[in-house]
């Protein structure tokens, strides 16, 4: 077995960390998330962590980059090369083999072709005029700095709320007036494996675990964060699940309304996916397409056969 980075990507409901868990079972491997809100501790069912799913015949497998920041805080990409390269490094120096698996290609993609990056702080006078803006306006000034700037850094697949996008327009803003020296971090070399799965299975399976997630207590996951102190805006920040089951929980949607809303928003997210992993591979990242409808016995075989 190499100790070179095996990296699982897909759209959400693929099956990705099932594979990931099992092909980490048969070459002593371990994971490192690659997923943009596993990082935060007490936000288990909405963020899918399903870590009961890490144990495979009685054998429990290690992970990294999973609850390690507080809820109401804003972890960055800058913070996840740093934690990632200490995992990784931890990983090979101990002789096992690093597994990257999540759906947040910009965390991905930034340790697979190395981003040089630089750190960003808040600017409040930007943040107080860009208040009271929709998404769609904010959408345009960020676009419009983007291209300014020639970057393709931001990550449209976690703009779901204002708040992701005005730090956005913050970080571009701030890499227009600032050269700044930007951090090295090397390109990672990997074996870059995608769970292929066809558009109505997606479907299917997104509104099978929306529904499923909900009956584990999503609901309740969400008051309890609010009862201990995380703001209803905090929560909204994070997206998808947090922003409209916050939205029920506050009193501002039914459950019908949060449901459906909710259930467009995920579709529509996993589409944004599969549009950022096909800009990788325009952008010279190779990736190995597996049938998500294969026995994920067979996935992990086609995956051990490549390597």
């Amino acid at each position: 077995m190499t100790n070179k980075l095996i990296t699982i990507l897909g759209p959400t409901a693929c099956g990705k960390t099932s594979l990931a868990v099992n092909l980490a079972a048969r070459c002593h491997g371990e994971i490192i998330s690659g997923d943009s809100r596993q990082v935060y501790r007490h936000m288990d069912i909405g963020t899918g962590k399903d870590l009961g799913d890490y144990t495979v015949e009685g054998q429990t497998i290690p992970y990294h980059l999973i609850d390690i920041c507080e809820p109401g805080t804003k972890y960055n990409l800058f913070e996840y090369q740093r934690d990632f390269l200490t995992a990784y490094q931890d990983i090979i120096n101990r002789g096992k083999q690093p597994i990257l698996c999540g759906g947040t290609g910009l965390y991905i993609e930034s340790v697979i072709r190395g981003y040089q990056l630089s750190p960003v702080p808040q600017n409040q006078p930007l943040r107080d005029r860009l208040e009271g803006k929709t998404l769609d306006e904010l959408t345009v000034i960020l676009t419009e700095l983007k291209q300014k700037a020639g970057t393709n850094l931001h990550n449209t697949t976690d703009v779901d709320s204002t708040q992701r996008a005005i730090r956005a327009i913050e970080i571009e803003e701030y890499n227009i007036r600032h050269a700044t020296e930007r951090r090295a971090f090397p390109a990672i070399p990997s074996l870059v494996i995608g769970v292929d799965i066809d558009r109505e299975l997606r479907r299917e399976r997104i509104t099978k675990r929306l529904r499923q997630r909900l009956d584990e207590g999503m609901v309740d996951e969400i008051k309890t964060l609010l009862q201990q102190g995380v703001t209803a805006e905090q929560l909204m920040y994070y997206g998808l699940e947090y922003k409209f089951v916050t939205q029920y929980v506050i009193g501002e949607i039914s459950y019908e309304q949060m449901f459906h809303g909710l259930e467009i928003a995920i579709h529509q997210f996993a589409k944004r996916q599969m549009t950022w992993f096909r800009g990788m591979q325009r952008r010279g990242i190779d990736i190995h397409w597996i049938d998500a409808k294969l026995p994920t016995e067979k996935q992990v075989d086609a995956i051990l056969s490549l390597l």
